[in-house]
């Protein structure tokens, strides 16, 4: 091995969908980010953001990639699980720590692809090359070898019209937009690119707390399901003195039995820690604003902002599936 893959280069949030001039926008997978090189000999690394291999959980990805791809290649690009017309992030998470025989059926069960959005190696070292040019070389690699699954090609545009519509797909799980400055090299660990997340305004009945009735500290929420039971959705974001204090004056101990007894709920994705929590009688709806990132059962992966209490809709008004699908 003569040469090493680069750190990741980031991303850093925006407020506004507008592609600028001068850059080119890509859809923002809800997925994994993931770093992909195949050496000679015969060794193929697959790694995290965080530096962490992943090449074992995902034989599928290491197997195309020594029929596919020639030695001394490293592409940028995301790993991703399509489950019933939607991205499932959630069969990503189950599939990181199994190995050996346990992945291998994983793969067979759960298929992850590799979206591919940026070329950093191709026999020399290409992070010096502007995005547009990289992009170009991505492409090129593509056509040349006639790349088919598990490897897909991340859309790229400089229409703002087109990256706009791209917007329209957060019902399968995108999650937003990344621009990238066309005259950009590829600069490992820096700030450079930007996101844009699409996020919405919903409902959710408030039914448990952490920290205590007093003082909040987050709120966990739920939604209805079509048998009238409370489903747990989320969390919130940490509450602020002022928002907590608003809330605490709203909330109550269970009246009765609530729905919640004998639940345990996970403290956030990729962690084994339980959080400890304060049942409340769930009669309080929250207006919250969320990204679109969720699992199959429609619950949010990221923490929901809290924007006001509704005190003018009935706990009973707020569906986890409806007409359009879950959160609808």
């Amino acid at each position: 091995m003569t040469w090493a893959l680069p750190e990741p280069m980031l991303t850093a949030a925006v407020d506004g969908p507008d592609l600028p001039a001068g850059w080119a926008a890509e859809p923002k997978w809800d997925g994994y980010r993931a770093q992909l090189a195949v050496y000679e000999g015969g060794r193929v690394l697959l790694r995290s953001r965080r530096g962490t291999d992943m090449t074992a959980s995902f034989p599928e990805i290491r197997a195309a990639a020594l029929a596919q791809l020639p030695a001394d290649t490293g592409i940028d690009g995301e790993l991703v699980v399509w489950e019933r017309d939607r991205l499932a992030f959630e069969r990503l998470q189950q599939r990181l720590a199994r190995r050996g025989a346990a992945a291998a059926q994983a793969a067979r069960e759960w298929p992850a692809h590799f979206v591919a959005f940026d070329l950093v190696q191709r026999g020399d070292d290409l992070t010096g090359w502007p995005y547009a040019r990289r992009r170009a070389a991505l492409e090129e690699l593509f056509a040349e070898l006639g790349l088919t699954a598990p490897f897909t090609l991340c859309p790229s545009t400089t229409d703002p019209a087109l990256a706009r519509e791209w917007l329209s797909w957060t019902a399968a799980a995108v999650e937003g937009l990344c621009f990238k400055r066309l005259e950009e090299s590829y600069r490992g660990g820096v700030r450079s690119w930007r996101k844009y997340k699409v996020r919405v305004t919903t409902e959710a009945v408030i039914g448990a707390v952490t920290g205590s009735l007093a003082a909040p500290h987050t709120l966990l929420l739920g939604r209805y399901d079509t048998a009238g039971r409370l489903q747990y959705i989320g969390r919130s974001t940490t509450l602020s003195r002022a928002t907590g204090r608003a809330v605490a004056d709203q909330l109550g101990p269970p009246h009765g039995a609530h729905p919640w007894t004998g639940w345990t709920f996970s403290a956030g994705w990729g962690t084994q820690r339980t959080l400890v929590v304060v049942l409340v009688q769930p009669e309080v709806v929250l207006e919250v604003d969320v990204d679109v990132a969720r699992d199959s059962a429609g619950r949010w992966r990221h923490p929901a902002r809290p924007h006001r209490i509704r005190a003018d809709i009935d706990v009973q008004e707020v569906p986890l599936f409806g007409e359009g699908g879950p959160l609808s």
